[in-house]
């Protein structure tokens, strides 16, 4: 008996026949056959070193170094953020290199919110004396550093460095009083009468 598929096709035809089609109960492939089986094997292997059987630590292992080396290296990063005071933003706006570092880190992270005017568009207008969180330099560097999360504001400090933090205050500081056109109308406190006021229409914002 010649075991040649080809030519024996009528030995590979199932025995159920719908509408007139007849069914081929052709085999797959040997290469696909051998990479499914390849990967059946490698999902086994893969499995044992989740917890670290076979070669290396485990992927649970890496997992933790890895997010042992992300809060070291932001941990640091918020650390000395925490540090700044008036002081670093005010030798930030005496420079103006620094000035001009600061509008870059403005217009690449605080634009798409609060426009590149600062007149504000889901956050709030950064040109007036109103601020929501208070308008001293130290007020600002901790909005900025540590955000104000339920209003959608990130903590900078994670991300940004201590001398990018306190160049971007510089800059937003130097666009207090520039009255941009079509700027949000005043939220929170004057800075400099501590006169409350209601938040706009288009509501508080960070």
């Amino acid at each position: 008996m010649n075991d040649d598929p080809k030519k024996q096709p009528d030995q590979l035809i199932e025995d159920h026949e719908y509408d007139g089609i007849k069914e081929y109960d052709n085999p797959m492939p040997r290469w696909w056959l051998y990479i499914f089986y390849a990967t059946i094997a490698y999902s086994v292997l893969y499995w044992l070193n989740v917890p670290g059987i076979g070669i290396g630590k485990g992927r649970i292992a890496g997992y933790e170094r890895d997010v042992a080396q992300a809060r070291e290296r932001y941990g640091e990063i918020g650390a000395a953020v925490a540090r700044l005071g008036a002081a670093e933003v005010e030798a930030a706006l005496a420079d103006p290199q620094r000035l001009e570092a600061g509008k870059k880190t403005y217009m690449t992270n605080c634009m798409p919110c609060h426009k590149a005017d600062g007149g504000g568009s889901i956050g709030p207008n950064l040109t007036d004396a109103y601020w929501i969180h208070g308008g001293t330099i130290a007020d600002r560097l901790n909005v900025v550093s540590n955000g104000v999360l339920d209003k959608g504001m990130p903590a900078w400090s994670t991300v940004l460095g201590p001398d990018e933090v306190a160049a971007v205050v510089a800059y937003v500081t130097t666009l207090e009083g520039t009255s941009p056109p079509g700027a949000r109308g005043p939220q929170g406190v004057n800075a400099d009468s501590a006169a409350a006021i209601a938040p706009d229409a288009a509501g508080a914002a960070p």
